[in-house]
Order: structure tokens, then C-alpha cells, then sequence
């Protein structure tokens, strides 16, 4: 049993090393976005999928080719367009020379995926992604391929170009374990940007993680323990975001037309047992579910008109919850 115990305790330091070194190789090409790469890299030890909403030019592909890189994963770019068909991402039947049918696997078929501006494909497509995201596997022709181990979805959005574009649905939004605000630079930072990219230096990045790893951290995260009154707390948390029910609070009621579904309890415990390890902690406590919340409840509550009218943000209620 001891021996057990002090498996567990160096398999949580472990990956709290894990977790420096990445921060500290990704650091190597992406400057600033201490919060951003934080949460990302939350969500993939918690095998989540991530939105990252910014204007153009934030580094948002360039964060998530570097995540690729230092952690030795195959990685596709999937560039969104009005025209692509699910068939574009999954992957479609073809004929060989034998005039057999064969599958040809499409870009879904990778460790980490990059959905670029998912917002300006139609539903039909977006479904097609958002399905994989679920079930891990896509099914063409009643026929059900499993996709690659680890799978992580990175999708992207613009939050200023609306003309063109198709929202995902909240019931699609609710897919994802992380939406990640991404903004400007600070002076300093953009100062630092510029002087790194408008030269001809190149930076070399290591290889810290493996797939196999990866999965193996994962699984650890499901392992750590975790107080009741924690739970229940994160548990609250999430009920209170529901207007029409005993636990809403005033704020909610006025200006909420829907609250997080149970996806988002489980999803704050997972992030918040994550949050600790990397922390130097063993077990998680409430200030670890308030650390992820924003990041697990922004895209989960739908604001009314009146919350519109009077510019009260999903943060601001979110905040208040708290």
C-alpha cells in the first residue's frame, strides 16, 4: 500500500515537472500568453477539447503547431471554409486500382487538430467535427474508423468578423472543455514579438512528451482524489448558472436565458484536479475550480436580451457566482 502511495506521489510530481518543462519549451517561440498556454495544456492532460477566440495575428496557430512540436504528436491544419464538406475532414471511400473500395483517411486522422476559424463552415461540417470530438471515431459509409490516440481538438474563432460566418450552437459549444479568451500583447511583449520574428533566427524545440505519456498524465488526472465538499462545490457552481432553479441567483435570473448542463460539473472537477497537480498540489480545493471556471462556464450560459441591452458580460455573471 505505501509503495503504491509513493507511486502515485511520484507520478503527480511527475507530471507538475512535465507541465514546467512544456511551459518553459513553449516559451522558447511564444511570448506572453502565460494563461493561454496554461489552459491548454490543462485541457490536454484532462483530454479536452479547447476554442480559442481572438482577433487575427494573436499566435493562435503558432501556439498550437509549438504545443505539437514539443510534445512529438502528428498535427493537421484544417482551414474552414464555406465550402468544405464533412467528407473534407473525415475522410471518404475511393476506388483503387483493384476496384475496391478503400478509405481514404482525412485529416481528423491525427493527434492534435487544428480547426482553423471553425465558424465559417456550415453546420453540416461542423457536426462532422463535433461528432469526432465526442465519440473519438468517425463513421463513413456505416463503417466506424477510430481515430488516433491521444485526439485533441484546437478550434479557433474570430470574434470580430460576423458577416459570413455560422455560430456554433451552444449545444455544440458544450463540446468543448475550455473556451480560451486570447488577447493583445502588452507593449513590452509586442516589443519582444517583433524582435524575435523579423529576424533569421530559427529556435530549435525538444521533444518533452510522447503520445503514450500524455494518455498515461490523463489517466492520472482521473485518478487524484478529490474532497466532497470540493465536488459539491463545483457541483454548485454550475447549478447556480441555471435561471428557474432554487440555487440561481438574482443575477442569473435576470439576465440568463440557459445555464451549464451537467458537462460543465465534470469538466470543472477534471480541469480543477489538473489545476492542482500542476500547482504542487495532490488533491484539488475550491480555489482550483474557481481558477477554471471562467474558462469552463464562459461558453455555456446564454445571455438575454437584457444582459445584452444593459452590456453585462458572461464573465461579469460569472464573476458574481463566484
Amino acid at each position: 500500500m505505501q509503495n503504491q502511495q509513493k507511486s502515485d506521489v511520484e507520478a503527480v510530481d511527475s507530471l507538475a515537472q512535465a507541465y514546467t518543462d512544456l511551459t518553459n519549451e513553449i516559451g522558447k517561440v511564444i511570448v506572453g500568453q502565460k494563461e493561454v498556454v496554461k489552459a491548454v495544456v490543462i485541457s490536454l492532460f484532462s483530454n479536452g477539447h479547447s476554442l480559442l477566440v481572438g482577433v487575427p495575428g494573436l499566435a493562435k496557430t503558432l501556439l498550437v503547431s509549438t504545443i505539437s512540436d514539443v510534445l512529438d504528436l502528428e498535427f493537421k491544419r484544417i482551414q474552414f471554409t464555406p465550402d468544405l464538406m464533412p467528407s473534407d475532414i473525415t475522410g471518404s471511400e475511393i476506388l483503387d486500382e483493384s476496384r475496391n473500395f478503400k478509405f481514404n483517411h482525412g485529416p481528423l486522422f491525427s493527434n492534435i487538430v487544428l480547426a482553423d476559424e471553425i465558424n465559417r463552415t456550415p453546420p453540416k461540417t461542423q457536426a462532422a467535427l463535433l461528432e469526432a470530438m465526442q465519440e473519438r471515431s468517425v463513421t463513413v459509409s456505416g463503417v466506424r474508423h477510430v481515430l488516433p490516440k491521444p485526439f485533441f481538438v484546437l478550434a479557433t474563432q474570430n470574434p470580430i468578423e460576423q458577416e459570413g460566418t455560422y455560430p456554433l450552437p451552444e449545444a455544440q459549444l458544450d463540446r468543448f472543455m475550455f473556451n480560451i479568451p486570447l488577447d493583445y500583447p502588452s507593449y513590452e511583449e509586442e516589443v519582444e514579438v517583433v524582435k524575435k520574428t523579423t529576424t533569421s533566427q530559427s529556435v530549435e524545440l525538444s521533444n518533452i512528451l510522447t503520445g503514450e505519456q500524455i494518455m498515461a498524465y490523463q489517466e492520472l488526472v482521473r485518478k487524484i482524489p478529490i474532497a466532497d465538499n470540493v465536488l459539491e462545490y463545483a457541483v454548485s457552481l454550475a447549478a447556480k448558472t441555471r435561471p428557474g432553479t432554487d440555487r440561481a441567483t438574482d443575477q442569473v435570473k435576470n439576465y440568463i436565458s440557459w445555464g451549464a448542463g451537467p458537462r460543465a460539473s465534470q469538466y470543472l472537477v477534471l480541469g480543477a484536479k489538473c489545476h492542482a497537480i500542476i500547482s504542487g498540489k495532490y488533491s484539488p480545493d475550491i480555489e482550483d475550480v474557481r481558477a477554471v471556471s471562467n474558462y469552463v462556464l464562459r461558453h455555456r450560459i446564454v445571455r438575454n436580451y437584457k444582459a445584452e441591452a444593459e452590456g453585462i458580460t458572461e464573465n461579469d455573471i460569472i464573476n458574481g457566482l463566484l
